[in-house]
């Protein structure tokens, strides 16, 4: 249940080119309708680094009308994996800078190695994050701090990414520089003995709670948890309560 999509461009530092986003879109829509797929955890397959932003190679051969485009399927793809129906984990065991921390700030949990690096740079190229970094980042550590690191376009290591909240988990690498991945997959593994209606629904409602008041992220809960009444999945997990055993869920 739990799949890995791997960032794998060693030459470009994992750039997002036109080509990575494409297949970043392809994938994310495939998972959309798995039901099989549990969580997903994005990580990269070059040592040192997670990703490194937007290749600005591509871009500089690019005219203005096709930046444009480029950052709105960026944008756009960025949000998509964001709306996955499960839940998603951004392993960063390296650098990831603009594009790259917004592809990470996506995901509902990133974990991080001590070493790793993370910003949102845009600022020394005098242009700003485009793929959702303006909000995700103020949503995640608060208004002014996001302000702070876009304005400076401060680079922040594992521990002080921890520190003021970006990250919900720091681990010291290891040997194979995998920590992060190996950390990653060990949370996953917590979630897959839940039952999978409910981690839908329960991401729904915290997502869409969010993003307003609380009487309405009340009515938002409500209609979430009406989905989780009538399954299967719910009675399964009553009825191992009763018995003192683990749920045998087999997803829906």
């Amino acid at each position: 249940g739990i799949v890995v999509l791997g960032l794998n461009r060693p030459h470009a530092k994992n750039a997002l080119n036109k080509n990575v986003i494409k297949m970043m879109s392809k994938a994310v829509d495939a998972l959309k309708s798995d039901k099989k797929v549990r969580t997903v955890i994005f990580r990269s397959e070059v040592p040192g680094i997670f990703c490194a932003g937007a290749d600005l190679k591509e871009r500089a051969k690019m005219h203005s009308s096709e930046v444009s485009s480029f950052v709105s399927k960026a944008r756009a793809t960025i949000h998509e994996m964001a709306n996955l129906p499960v839940p998603t984990i951004a392993a960063i065991d390296g650098t990831a800078l603009g594009g790259g921390l917004e592809l990470a700030l996506a995901c509902d949990i990133r974990v991080a190695a001590s070493s790793a690096k993370m910003g949102l740079v845009e600022t020394k190229l005098a242009i700003i994050p485009g793929a959702g970094g303006t909000q995700r980042l103020p949503r995640t550590i608060g208004v002014s701090l996001a302000k702070e690191l876009i304005f400076s376009a401060r680079v922040v290591d594992g521990e002080e990414a921890k520190s003021i909240g970006l990250i919900s988990h720091v681990v010291e690498q290891n040997e194979t520089g995998d920590a992060a991945y190996r950390r990653a997959l060990a949370l996953a593994r917590e979630f897959l003995p839940q039952g999978p209606v409910a981690m839908r629904v329960a991401k729904l409602a915290i997502n869409q709670g969010m993003e307003v008041d609380l009487v309405t992220g009340l009515a938002i809960e409500e209609a979430c948890y009406a989905q989780t009444i009538p399954t299967k999945d719910r009675i399964e997990g009553l009825l191992a309560f009763k018995e003192k055993r683990p749920p045998r869920y087999k997803g829906e």
